[in-house]
């Protein structure tokens, strides 16, 4: 495990500087500094504030006008007001307009790396700025949905068919939408540097790239706490994302 910050990023410059393919991974960790909460942790929203179950995919289908009025409580408590790109959102997009990354594969739903500008993305688990319709598949913007639970007409229904709406994000009980997982599958394959960022590792089977990575020796994980793949990783990074991901792009 190495912690000194400068050494760190001048190693992992040099790995992307060789690199043919580079993509990186990204968990809640990604995003705690732009006010979003974790999940995980041992203080996170699942462990203090909201029954994983709420969200599950048995509950929207039984009672969806529940299952909204609860979703509307955590995209509040996901979204605080000012919520936006931190630094290192701003880094990997850069060192992907530097062209020494190739692709980020996130766990998270917020958007934040496509509103910091990165291009290839993507999105194992959705994305949490929109709603899609169960029945005619229609697509509308979250906030239309949201809105309509605040004024009391739960659930929320599609204009084009009257169907309910879900989010479009991967319940609890769902699998993972089946062209995102390939295309990570592909990148996982295909990276000569895979950098874990920010990800507890633990949430199959996203987490299962990182071992895909791992057995030709290309995981480099970066994180505050220990992960499942800490001792199959080719090196292992204790420090602040918003630190150290700056420090990286700056060596370009």
């Amino acid at each position: 495990m190495h912690t000194d910050l400068d050494s760190d990023a001048e190693w992992v410059a040099r790995l992307l500087r060789e690199s043919d393919t580079a993509v990186a991974l990204t968990g809640a960790g990604m995003s705690t500094a732009s006010g979003i909460p974790d999940f995980r942790g041992e203080d996170g929203i699942w462990n203090t504030e909201f029954d994983p179950q709420s969200f599950h995919r048995s509950r929207f289908v039984n009672d969806p006008a529940s299952f909204w009025r609860d979703r509307l409580r955590l995209h509040e408590r996901m979204f605080p007001e000012g919520v936006g790109p931190n630094p290192g959102h701003d880094a990997l997009a850069a060192l992907e307009s530097h062209g020494v990354l190739d692709a980020v594969v996130t766990q998270n739903t917020d958007g934040l790396h496509r509103e910091a500008g990165s291009e290839q993305v993507v999105e194992l688990h959705g994305n949490a700025a929109d709603v899609v319709c169960e029945s005619c598949g229609e697509r509308f913007d979250a906030d239309w949905a949201l809105d309509q639970v605040r004024d009391g007409e739960v659930p929320p229904t599609c204009e084009a068919c009257d169907g309910v709406v879900k989010p479009d994000v991967v319940l609890f009980g769902e699998r993972l939408p089946k062209v995102a997982y390939t295309k990570a599958q592909q990148l996982a394959d295909e990276a000569d540097v895979f950098l874990a960022l920010g990800s507890s590792l633990t949430v199959h089977p996203a987490a299962g790239l990182a071992g895909q990575a791992a057995e030709d020796g290309s995981l480099v994980v970066v994180n505050f706490d220990e992960t499942h793949y800490d001792d199959e990783a080719a090196r292992v990074v204790r420090t602040d994302l918003t630190e150290f991901l700056p420090a990286v792009e700056s060596r370009f």
